[in-house]
């Protein structure tokens, strides 16, 4: 991974902030996270901070948490360039930048008469 150091004028002031190259290569890791409190948050943004897609399986979590920790995440993936989309209603993939997600929409099935779902 190259560095280098980057002179930034700020006015009257200089300062000098480290800027990184991001590897990209073959995806081999994905992380699966299983929070059961909302302090586990710190481990889910470390992971995707280092680049590692993290499964964030909320299921154990009650809705205020789940909540709190879907806000969470998508500052994370606004702050990092990256996406965060819903697997289930409680299961989101966050990726970062480097990483590409496809998913094959599959329609529902049509109900075969909607007269004889509507009983009312």
């Amino acid at each position: 991974m190259e560095s280098f150091d980057l002179a930034v004028g700020l006015g009257a002031a200089w300062s000098c902030a480290l800027v990184r190259d991001v590897e990209v290569g073959a995806l081999n890791r994905i992380t699966t996270i299983h929070p059961r409190t909302y302090n586990e948050a710190k481990n889910i943004g470390e992971s995707f901070r280092d680049g590692t897609p993290v499964i964030m399986n909320l299921t154990d979590l009650d809705d205020a948490d789940a909540k709190r920790l879907v806000d969470f995440a998508a500052g994370l993936v606004f702050g990092l360039h990256g996406s965060i989309e819903r697997v289930t209603s409680k299961v989101f993939l966050l990726s970062p930048a480097h990483i590409e997600v496809t998913a094959n929409e599959v329609e529902p099935p049509k109900a075969a008469s909607r007269g004889f779902f509507n009983q009312s």
